[in-house]
């Protein structure tokens, strides 16, 4: 019996260690570029900047987005873009987040969808509390696909996310 409860308290002080549900922001001002690989025609090439905020619910609340290289499958001011990040795991011990992502712009008839996975380190964050973790660095990587009007016909078509934080600028792709 004793071997039992040692197994369960042991079971217990591991899961404690792992990972949490808590919730993750970003720094202010911090902006994530991204670079679409793949895609003929106007569909190819497409590379965009964003910011935005992260709800409690994975949520994101979008302030600016701006296509880098538009054409004619999305305009240079699309509809709102819309996306949310899920199932954000923060490893206390070290600091480590993941998660899901998605997000779709849509404009001039065409829908632009990226899903991927999301890599990155935090600060703050504490298992069992409220509090709130900051985004140190984060890469999102997936794929992306066009439907509607103008479409897409590469067979690689994945992407590149990049935060961007250290004085609000990102590398140039």
């Amino acid at each position: 019996m004793r071997q039992v409860a040692v197994l369960l308290l042991m079971g217990l002080m591991l899961n404690g260690c792992g990972g949490s549900n808590a919730p993750v922001q970003q720094a202010s001002g911090a902006i994530w570029q991204a670079q679409l690989i793949g895609g003929t025609g106007p569909a190819a090439g497409l590379s965009f900047i964003t910011q935005f905020t992260i709800n409690d619910n994975g949520g994101l609340n979008f302030s600016n987005f701006q296509l880098l290289n538009a054409g004619t499958c999305l305009p240079v001011d699309p509809a709102s873009p819309t996306g949310e990040f899920t199932n954000l795991d923060v490893i206390s011990n070290s600091g480590e987040v993941t998660g899901g992502f998605s997000l779709n712009v849509q404009g001039n008839g065409t829908t632009l969808a990226l899903t991927g996975n999301l890599t990155g380190t935090e600060t703050g964050a504490q298992i069992g509390t409220s509090n709130v973790g900051t985004f140190t660095a984060a890469t999102i990587t997936g794929t992306w696909t066009l439907a509607g009007t103008c479409t897409e016909a590469a067979a690689d078509t994945s992407f590149t996310m990049t935060l961007c934080t250290s004085g609000g600028s990102c590398p140039t792709t």
